[in-house]
């Protein structure tokens, strides 16, 4: 009994939320009878099992309800807002009662009789607020997938199996590398690999869910909230089968609860006030679900009023959240990032449903926890629009490795901002009381020591550390300090024991492919437990007033061949690759640089001049329409310098000189390289030369010639656009005029007059450069 009790239980659970969304949309459609059958179908299902448990209360609720279904479904009475009303109410007590006994108590007795009169045709309402006009756009109801139930438990087991699986299978990998390769049993090998790849996927789709599980609460939501608030809201739900880890929906949906509440209170206006501004008395609120990627984008707009960021500027110098000479510093994204600083509220009053300043500070910290993030968008009088990025699944994440002392530990990739050294010159670490301070590109950003912090020995010199800028989920920007960074990794995570997730430093453990454990960092509790807050509330600290009002020029510092230290605009660099020395030769009086299938200009040096791997490290620039090569010793770091510069004497390589701290600097000439790299530079919008493709002569010959001169090539009768030039043969005869500017003949007929763009011989070399020039300068 007591089994069947359990599953009587969870699947009046599992149906409870999307039924009362079902009534909801029956509400706004009493045609719909595939509806009214599936509320039909619940209610008698419940009696059905109350009788068999003992259970006479439920049975008697259920009993009511399934009898005033039963009437409508004969025509005998009509689907009206009382009886919705006294079914959710039914609908409700039955969510009560089944709660109740999963807890193993005894729920209270009294209030039936009402409920079971309320839906009887006469004029007793049910304890219910009359709801506003609440419309709803979901699926139709369909049929129900073939299912087992099984516990999480056993998921968890059956995933941890196979990730074990998966370690041993990469143990053997690496000795059968260091045996020597078996093509039998590499072949073996191949197909159990493949067996337990596809036995992972299909094991974590198990944990998966369809996403409508969680909207499907949203309708009766937005349906009492906006009856208590006296508004019309048209709610429409997509991407309720885009699917998620069961474990995801849970954490998500609390933060999605908070920002549909939020929608409804704070966004969209009350009918007069949209009918005086000239919108639809009926506000629409939209939430939808895409996948991109290995993220689920889950969004939540509405037309409301949008959100003043200036008014929220104010309400949080009010509150002490922002010092009023930082606000005078904030652009507009960062007064809305606002919206999710703790105790900060846009309600006028306090009220149930908000006010009291606890809502998307939460929403934020929840999301990021699971490695997501959150975005805003709103627009003044039109609406706001907020988006939640998450992983697909919290078992495997992207994160990063790295190294304290001894000890790996690991970090959620979309945690990361970014990585830098803090020797070398690009960083300044200084103390500001106690504390470690980096400045980063003009930026204040705290650092925690993670060796000292967590009680480790670490192995980095003083000064030698690696910094990784890290984001909590309060929005706070702060460097971890570590002694090196190892690598990007797929990391399947879990729980780890109950006193270490305590410490709040951790998110969990995990077991990466070489089988040596480690913890997965949690950004927010580190920043908790070492006191993190960076200024004005957690908004990155950035350059004094007058520095942010200075142009400046994002520009790359490198180490040149000869040691002398240059800058370059960063914009023009497209890669920075090592390359074989092989690859660099002196061809044609020129240093060129074969790479990717093409040859590029080399500048920077006179030969190549390669590490001890035998590499040479080279910049790939281009202009947007050709690239070059520039070779360099070492990359140095990127500064926001400003534009202006002392120019050199003389045209070159070096434009002039700039001040880098109290280093003069050579700027590296772009404008002179491309011009030098000649006809490897010129745009394919250069003029076009038309010329007779059926000449063996002109096809291999004269072509390389008209190319240099600066021309594309095109062969006649492919018509298309005009050209600059066309060079005829003298027994080319093309029926009908070709799109030229000018026409060249490369031998005179008789009937031929000066009048001819250009009158030159087959051989004449210097004559047909000339006329090619000729021609160019008049287009």
């Amino acid at each position: 009994m007591e089994e069947l009790l359990g599953e009587f239980i969870a699947e009046t659970r599992e149906t409870l939320e999307p039924l009362a969304g079902e009534i909801v949309a029956w509400e706004a459609d009493p045609s719909d009878r595939a509806r009214l059958d599936s509320i039909f179908r619940f209610v008698h299902t419940v009696k059905g099992s109350c009788g068999f448990l003992d259970l006479p209360r439920l049975e008697r609720l259920s009993h009511s309800a399934e009898s005033a279904l039963a009437e409508v479904r004969s025509g005998d009475r009509s689907a009206d807002r009382k009886l919705v009303n006294a079914v959710l109410a039914i609908i409700d007590r039955i969510g009560e009662f089944v709660e109740a006994l999963a807890a193993g108590e005894t729920y209270p007795e009294g209030g039936d009789e009402a409920l079971i009169l309320a839906l009887e045709d006469n004029e007793v309402e049910a304890p219910e607020p009359a709801p506003a006009v609440v419309a709803q756009a979901q699926s139709t109801p369909r049929a129900p997938a073939r299912s087992i139930r099984l516990p999480v438990e056993l998921l968890d087991r059956m995933m941890a199996g196979v990730s074990d699986m998966v370690l041993a299978r990469n143990e053997l990998s690496r000795r059968l590398r260091e045996r020597g390769g078996d093509a039998i049993v590499d072949t073996a090998f191949e197909r159990l690999s493949a067996c337990v790849a596809e036995m992972r996927e299909s094991i974590t789709r198990t944990r998966m869910q369809r996403i409508d599980g969680l909207f499907s609460a949203l309708p009766r939501m937005v349906r009492d909230l906006s009856a208590e608030l006296h508004k019309q809201i048209h709610l429409i739900v997509d991407g309720g089968d885009v699917e998620l880890d069961r474990e995801m929906i849970e954490m998500i949906r609390d933060p999605l609860t908070h920002i549909v509440r939020n929608s409804i209170d704070h966004g969209i206006e009350a009918p007069a006030e949209r009918a005086s501004t000239g919108k639809p008395m009926v506000g629409t609120l939209r939430v939808d679900a895409r996948q991109s990627g290995n993220q689920i984008l889950i969004e939540i707009a509405d037309d409301g009023r949008g959100i003043d960021d200036e008014k929220l500027l104010a309400k949080a110098i009010a509150a002490g959240i922002v010092t009023r000479e930082r606000a005078q510093r904030m652009d507009r994204q960062e007064r809305l990032e606002l919206i999710f600083a703790a105790g900060l509220s846009t309600a006028q009053a306090v009220t149930a449903i908000s006010g009291r300043g606890v809502g998307m500070d939460v929403v934020r910290a929840n999301v990021e926890r699971i490695g997501g993030t959150v975005e805003i968008d709103t627009n003044l009088g039109r609406g706001t629009r907020l988006t939640l990025r998450v992983p697909m699944t919290l078992t495997i994440i992207p994160a990063l490795t790295f190294a304290v002392g001894s000890e790996l530990f690991a970090i959620p990739r979309g945690a990361v901002d970014e990585i830098v050294r803090s020797y070398g010159g690009s960083v300044e670490v200084e103390t500001v009381g106690s504390a470690p301070v980096a400045r980063i590109r003009g930026e204040r950003v705290p650092v925690v020591d993670l060796a000292k912090l967590l009680g480790v020995q670490g192995y980095a010199p003083p000064g030698r550390s690696i910094l990784v800028v890290v984001r909590a989920s309060s929005g706070e920007r702060y460097a971890l300090s570590v002694d090196s960074v190892q690598d990007h990794e797929e990391l399947v995570v879990k729980p780890a024991a109950p006193a270490i997730m305590a410490t709040g430093v951790y998110a969990g453990t995990t077991l990466p492919d070489n089988g040596r454990p480690m913890l997965l960092i949690n950004p927010a509790g580190v920043a908790q437990v070492a006191g993190v807050r960076a200024p004005d509330a957690a908004i990155p600290a950035k350059v004094e007033a007058e520095e942010a009002r200075v142009e400046t020029v994002p520009t790359l510092l490198f180490r040149a061949c000869d040691g002398a230290v240059r800058a370059i605009r960063l914009s023009l660099v497209e890669r920075i690759e090592d390359v074989a020395e092989s690859a660099v030769a002196r061809v044609g009086g020129r240093l060129r640089l074969s790479h990717d299938g093409r040859i590029l200009p080399l500048f920077g040096c006179d030969r190549a001049m390669p590490d001890k791997d035998g590499r040479v490290r080279v910049l790939l620039l281009g202009d947007g329409t050709s690239e070059i090569a520039y070779a360099i010793g070492e990359v140095i770091d990127i500064h926001a310098l400003a534009p202006d510069f002392l120019p050199a004497a003389e045209a070159g390589p070096i434009a002039g000189v700039m001040l880098v701290g109290d280093v003069q600097v050579e700027l590296v000439d772009s404008f002179w390289l491309f011009g030098q790299a000649g006809a490897a530079a010129l745009p394919p919008e250069r003029p076009l030369c038309v010329l007779d493709g059926t000449d063996p002569w002109m096809r291999d010959i004269l072509r390389p010639i008209v190319e240099q001169a600066g021309y594309r090539v095109g062969w006649s009768g492919e018509g298309g656009e005009a050209a600059a030039v066309a060079i005829l043969s003298v027994d080319h005869a093309p029926s009908a005029p070709l799109p030229a500017a000018s026409v060249i003949r490369l031998r005179a007929t008789a009937d031929e007059t000066a009048a001819s763009a250009g009158s030159i011989y087959r051989y004449d070399r210097s004559g047909l450069m000339a006329a090619l020039a000729a021609a160019q300068g008049r287009r």
